[in-house]
């Protein structure tokens, strides 16, 4: 009984451990490169969650219609490090979003660079996107 806790209980914490790895994607799994997606928007909140921060954005159409967008961030401790704060994006804020598009075409997108109204760019994916992207990356 002793022999069969002492590799259970390791081999338990071990999985448990993994779940997190498990449960985080890819890119290529959630989002199209082949859609590059641009639009001005006013940010309505901001999530600072793992694995990766959240901005909620109204971007308002030619004919006046207002739809809601969600766009993906690097991990709020990536992001820290590039400069962002969690008062960076407050709500009320008109930012200009480049990204990418969800595969399912959902209003759900990768966010690369975020352009505020005063010219001010700042990286908001992966270091993966941007190969000369580095912390503390900040774009004028």
């Amino acid at each position: 009984m002793k022999k069969a806790l002492a590799v259970i209980l390791p081999v338990s914490a071990l999985l448990l451990a993994a779940a997190p790895v498990w449960a985080h994607h890819a890119f290529a799994a959630e989002f199209d490169a082949d859609k590059p997606i641009k639009f001005k928007g006013t940010v309505t909140k901001m999530e600072w969650i793992n694995p990766h921060a959240w901005i909620h954005i109204d971007v308002k159409g030619d004919d006046g219609k207002v739809t809601s967008w969600m766009i993906e961030a690097a991990a709020p401790n990536s992001l820290l490090r590039r400069g962002w704060t969690k008062d960076s994006l407050p709500k009320g804020t008109e930012i200009l979003v480049e990204g990418y598009q969800a595969k399912d075409g959902a209003n759900r997108g990768n966010g690369s660079i975020i352009t505020f109204t005063d010219g001010k760019k700042l990286f908001v994916g992966s270091s993966a996107g941007d190969p000369g992207a580095a912390p503390g990356t900040t774009y004028k």
